[in-house]
């Protein structure tokens, strides 16, 4: 059981050990520059540990970390694009380096405590080659019973191999329950916030985080019209229909008589010549689009079917959205294609796939 010294990881440990199953509880120790608070939650896990009897082990995945995530989370922003760093940890350290280490020290099965679902279905039909019918054994990622902290956008990229041993004890909970929950079970960190910021790091300033990696170079704002409007700090720090951080002159007004005082959003960048350009919430509907690609596509289960309706998440927390999806399964690339034009896609995201509760899989747009 990965337990972050939260409630929710806590919580998942007391009711894996009430449903008779052998837990070990394990906290992941990360330590990079900007964490420094891992004593801590470490310490709140060993105390859970403790008040449930469980015996408590540290992996250290600093390396792992700084060269999966970190590395890659500068790379893709170097390169103008915008990644999502809780979806690249969960491939890279929870369900790679941690799920990988589990297995060598003999575990059997995994858990954490995320808000997800998972149900296993036998001998279920899968269309092969040349549309042979084959039935296997399919483990199906669901959506939490809480719908407001449903986690699985960053879960997308879950191997079926993988998933077929994992284990989401708290995904049929709303978290009001978890908290009354950890209370009945005694744990000492039942009254403990929710943990927010970047996965592992907690709350700090993305923007500090990577102009430590990535140095800060003034650059031109334009208008959709190419007029000079404003400065930036540097155009891989920010991300389409991102609002803040630019400075643009009251004074100016783009086109088609929109004013100077409206918020303006990032529209697009151009990494090489270090420019970004912005939109106001008045011209919105000016810079949506109705298709995507998608590259580095997992489907957990069979992919989605060329001509059937299915939802898709562009961020987390987005409302979901009409779509069809056609499958490039040679190069593990997709298109989708919205019922209604979309706002603030930016290449580097994730867009995962439902079909009705039953997560599919997803992408990284490009």
């Amino acid at each position: 059981m990965a337990m972050s010294g939260g409630v929710d990881s806590s919580v998942a440990a007391a009711l894996l050990k009430k449903q008779g199953y052998d837990v070990t509880g394990v906290f992941i120790k990360i330590e990079v520059a900007e964490n420094c608070a891992w004593r801590t939650e470490r310490r709140d896990a060993m105390r859970a540990a403790a008040a449930l009897q469980l015996p408590f082990l540290t992996f250290d995945l600093s390396a792992a970390y700084e060269r999966s995530v970190i590395d890659y989370l500068v790379r893709e922003y170097r390169a103008g694009r915008t990644p999502n760093p809780d979806v690249r940890c969960n491939r890279q350290i929870k369900f790679g380096e941690f799920f990988a280490e589990a297995r060598r020290r003999g575990a059997d099965l995994i858990a954490t405590g995320h808000y997800a679902g998972i149900r296993r279905d036998n001998n279920f039909a899968t269309h092969g080659q040349q549309g042979k019918v084959a039935t296997k054994s399919l483990s199906r990622l669901l959506t939490a019973k809480d719908k407001e902290k449903d986690q699985t956008y960053f879960l997308w990229t879950i191997k079926q191999k993988i998933l077929a041993r994992c284990l989401f004890p708290i995904g049929d909970y709303q978290k009001i329950k978890v908290r009354r929950l950890a209370k009945k079970f005694g744990l000492p960190n039942a009254a403990k916030p929710d943990s927010q910021g970047l996965c592992f790091l907690g709350e700090i300033d993305f923007k500090n985080f990577l102009a430590a990696r990535l140095p800060e170079k003034t650059g031109l704002v334009l208008s959709e019209a190419g007029k000079i409007i404003g400065e930036h700090r540097g155009a891989h720090f920010y991300t389409i229909g991102e609002r803040h951080g630019f400075k643009v002159n009251s004074k100016l007004t783009l086109p088609a008589g929109a004013a100077g005082r409206l918020p303006f959003y990032v529209v697009a960048k151009d990494v090489t010549k270090n420019t970004i350009t912005v939109g106001s919430s008045a011209q919105r509907q000016h810079w949506a689009v109705k298709e995507i690609n998608l590259n580095e596509t997992n489907w957990l289960t069979d992919p989605p079917r060329a001509g059937k309706n299915y939802l898709a998440r562009t961020r987390y927390r987005a409302p979901l959205v009409h779509c069809q999806v056609i499958i490039d399964s040679k190069n593990n690339r997709a298109k989708i294609i919205f019922t209604e034009p979309q706002t603030g896609l930016a290449p580097g995201q994730s867009c995962v796939i439902y079909d009705q509760n039953i997560c599919l899989g997803g992408g990284v747009i490009i």
